[in-house]
């Protein structure tokens, strides 16, 4: 019999994901066999699993936290955003369609239909299931078009953990508002709430528990402390806003990220950010590029909008400047198709027409209907006298892309791995590529300075021996001394090593006995997997 656990939270960015991890991390260490689950996400900070599926990250992490591969029925709807009220909607890992909000709702029952299906599969296999909500709990005026909260507690028929952040004001209007809201039948699968993000002396709140619980009836099962550096793959780019005051030193690898508008898989940038010998800023002017060894165009899930966005809002001098200066310039993705001379769209993916690149790589990109996306496995093409180094990561994109005259690619793809809608090469001129070994194909491009330089692997930072071999090559035009690989191996153990501390932190100040009661001696839940038909 499958138990199920909810939880849901007084608002957004209240701290839902990762709570929800460390719970599935501490269910783990309990000797349960448990699995995440969210209904519907909205994020551009995605991931392609194993089968070549895309699905929000959050839900990859706390995949991790269970011990699991991450699978699309964990995440079966993700909304990828494009304009203020329209998004791309990835269905149980595979580009839907693109939508308007009223247009998407509308379609309430037939993507609860691709819900239930997904948590059935996932129910059959798992003793128990962790489900995060979205939003607030009490967003009276989307019930009607709820497929994410209350419907999926009804029907997984799970007890519920509501969260509030203490950090942005307000908690007790946020729990007992919230709490006050709920249907009676919904307050009853209520077990207890947990406050989030508290700054300063826990016993300072000890009679802000015991109002909490005299006002609502509701056991609080914990206050968790802030921590200031998780140190774990965020959801939302939220975290981002605390990179954006970094100072640039002259003993540092400076690395200016551009803020696009529609960025996407920000992730790409946390193992860099963690090396001790990084300044890493998130920029959204361009005189804020200003001490950068390095600047990065990062992904983007509309390409043809953020190059205009560099245009309008004067970044397009200083990049071209930034190279002929001897700085170094990497587009990924999205910023890679922006590198080259143009973007067409013949089939109207995004604007339609054509769109004059920034012309700093030999290359053109047309954009196409079909999503392509897989995991690969990859060897970078230059500083092959070093060694072997291979890079994983995973493309995600909309586009091909083409040589339009001599280019050196960047990586040789070794082994690709999981399915793609779009089985043409990344770069199709191989033939521009002369160092002898088989690949599968090439992917990426570069100038034959190596300053400029743009791939479609996502991840290509996340190996520690391609990290530091890159690292070095910076510290070696600034005239700094090389560091061993060992420095970047520690900083990747140190992150591998984050979802324990965090689980270690929460069984520190949540009542871990109570949570794991909660599901009841032999499951508050009734489902089965005949029931969850």
């Amino acid at each position: 019999m499958t138990r199920a656990l909810a939880i849901l939270g007084t608002g957004s960015d209240v701290g839902k994901s990762l709570i929800t991890a460390g719970v599935c991390r501490l269910f783990l260490r309990a000797g349960y066999r448990v699995a995440p689950f969210k209904a519907q996400n909205m994020s551009l900070n995605s991931f392609v699993t194993p089968e070549g599926g895309e699905m929000g990250r959050a839900q990859v992490l706390q995949a991790k936290a269970c011990g699991l591969q991450p699978h699309v029925d964990m995440n079966p709807i993700l909304l990828k955003p494009e304009a203020d009220a329209k998004s791309q909607v990835i269905v149980q890992g595979r580009v839907w369609r693109s939508q308007e909000a009223r247009d998407y709702f509308d379609r309430k029952s037939q993507l609860f239909e691709f819900v239930k299906a997904s948590y059935h599969r996932l129910s059959c296999q798992y003793e128990v299931m962790v489900i995060e909500g979205a939003g607030s709990a009490a967003e009276m005026n989307l019930r009607d078009r709820d497929i994410v909260n209350w419907p999926v507690v009804e029907m997984a028929d799970a007890s519920v953990i509501l969260v509030a952040d203490i950090d942005r004001g307000g908690v007790f209007a946020q729990v007992i508002g919230t709490l006050d809201l709920l249907a009676p039948e919904e307050r009853r699968r209520v077990v207890g709430v947990v406050i989030n993000k508290f700054r300063g002396d826990l016993t300072l709140f000890d009679d802000g528990v015991q109002i909490l619980e005299d006002r609502t009836g509701v056991p609080v099962l914990g206050v968790v402390p802030y921590l200031r550096s998780v140190e774990l793959d965020q959801e939302d780019s939220v975290e981002l806003e605390r990179f954006r005051r970094t100072s640039f030193e002259s003993g540092m690898v400076n690395v200016a990220v551009v803020l696009l508008p529609h960025m996407s898989n920000f992730t790409d940038f946390n193992q860099l950010a963690a090396e001790p010998d990084v300044a890493l800023r998130y920029v959204s002017h361009p005189t804020d590029l200003l001490g950068a060894d390095v600047i990065i165009l990062p992904g983007s899930k509309t390409t043809i909008a953020d190059l205009d966005y560099l245009k309008e809002h004067g970044f397009e001098p200083v990049l071209l400047r930034h190279g002929t200066r001897g700085g170094e310039l990497i587009g990924i993705c999205g910023g890679f198709q922006m590198l080259g001379q143009e973007v067409m769209d013949p089939h109207g993916v995004e604007t339609g027409g054509v769109t004059k690149g920034l012309g700093l790589l030999p290359i053109k990109t047309e954009l196409t209907q079909e999503k392509r996306m897989l995991q690969v496995i990859a060897q970078p093409l230059w500083g092959e006298e070093e060694g072997e180094c291979l890079v994983e990561g995973y493309e995600i994109h909309m586009g091909k892309t083409t040589a339009v005259q001599g280019v050196l690619p960047c990586f040789g793809i070794r082994r690709p791995g999981g399915v793609s809608s779009s089985p043409q090469p990344v770069l199709s001129s191989a033939e521009h590529w002369q160092g002898g070994t088989a690949f599968q194909r090439v992917d990426g491009a570069m100038g034959f300075d190596g300053l400029v330089w743009g791939t479609y692997l996502h991840g290509v930072f996340d190996q520690p021996g391609f990290r530091r071999r890159w690292l070095n090559r910076v510290r070696l035009r600034k005239r700094l001394p090389p560091l061993a690989v060992e420095v970047s191996q520690m900083v990747s153990s140190r992150l591998e090593g984050s979802l324990d501390r965090w689980a270690d932190h929460l069984e520190r100040h949540l009542d871990v006995n109570r949570i794991l009661s909660a599901l009841g001696p032999d499951g508050v839940s009734s489902n089965s997997c005949h029931q969850a038909k």
